[in-house]
């Protein structure tokens, strides 16, 4: 399986600013200060030895994560803002002539994941087919009332593709474009689900916008269960932990060490932290992976984890 992120951020989009780029280019400047970068090949050789936070960036579109399994169907996690240009690279790919099937699972309806769907261009395209896979009752009309005046101009009713909700029961295996698939409810508020994908003895956990508590031996070993031996763990680490437990309980969000530790318990391969705090600049979610680097490899007993933070464009392989 291959998995890309186009939308990493959590609660609302962000954007970087002109003092963001400013800074990174007087870093930039200030360590090129005795360098010869007389051809192009040496400026890129510097640039490439820059940190990623300098360099780079997390990006700033809220939730969406494609997994593809090779199939002829795509499958895309949430719709948050990242779902346009997710959109776009599909139009780019197939053109409006060449209809797909686009299976959409929804972690929960918060508006900072549907926010995305009236910009996903296929939706306008006649032959186009889009399932919205959720274990919401109330996942229709969620998508529905978005598209209503005074919020968009542009009606459900008016949307080209043959659009359908698909509501599914949590702890219950489906099989879903070519993916095993399974559900499980966790604490957020409105409810929120993470989903199990597997395929060919390759898994993919997609848990965001879960408050985990590790103190809870119960609910802690139920999703070591479900966290069990997966290939990469994609993980809502909104907070610090000091956040988390103090002046942030009971906000729906989990921190980058409880992410280690059940990844740890769950022997999976890969940790990949997700819905990043959208007042962290890519400097302090820089700073954030490599404090959790450093948790992981002290704490470590035996069973190493990959620690990652998902950035929009990143693309995995298992």
């Amino acid at each position: 399986m291959k998995i890309r992120f186009w939308g990493t951020r959590g609660s609302i989009p962000v954007s970087l600013t002109t003092a963001d780029i400013r800074a990174k280019l007087i870093e930039a400047v200030q360590g090129a200060r005795d360098r010869r970068l007389d051809h192009r090949a040496d400026i890129e050789a510097y640039i490439d030895g820059l940190g990623f936070d300098v360099a780079g960036t997390y990006g700033g579109h809220s939730s969406c994560v494609q997994i593809d399994a090779g199939g002829d169907e795509f499958v895309v996690l949430d719709m948050g803002s990242g779902a346009r240009p997710f959109g776009q690279s599909m139009i780019e790919r197939f053109g409006p002539g060449k209809p797909q099937t686009y299976h959409v699972f929804m972690s929960h309806l918060h508006w900072d994941h549907i926010m995305g769907f009236p910009f996903f261009t296929p939706i306008y395209i006649p032959g186009n087919r889009i399932v919205v896979h959720s274990c919401h009752e109330n996942v229709e009309y969620a998508f529905r009332r978005q598209q209503r005046e005074p919020s968009f101009p542009v009606d459900f009713e008016q949307l080209g593709a043959d659009i359908s909700f698909d509501v599914l029961q949590p702890d219950t295996p489906y099989s879903i474009a070519g993916l095993t698939v399974r559900a499980k409810l966790q604490r957020h508020a409105g409810d929120s689900y993470g989903w199990r994908f597997e395929h060919e003895g390759k898994s993919v956990i997609y848990s965001t916008d879960s408050e985990h508590r590790l103190e809870d031996a119960a609910e802690c070993a139920a999703f070591v269960d479900f966290f069990a031996n997966a290939d990469a763990v994609i993980f809502d680490a909104m907070y610090s932990l000091a956040d988390a437990i103090s002046v942030k309980a009971d906000w729906g969000h989990s921190s980058n060490i409880v992410g280690v530790e059940l990844c740890q318990m769950a022997r999976a391969r890969r940790l990949v932290m997700f819905h990043h705090e959208p007042a962290y600049d890519d400097a302090r979610i820089e700073q954030v992976l490599g404090e959790t680097r450093r948790f992981e490899e002290i704490t470590r007993d035996g069973h190493a984890v990959e620690v990652l933070s998902a950035w929009d464009g990143l693309e995995l392989t298992l």
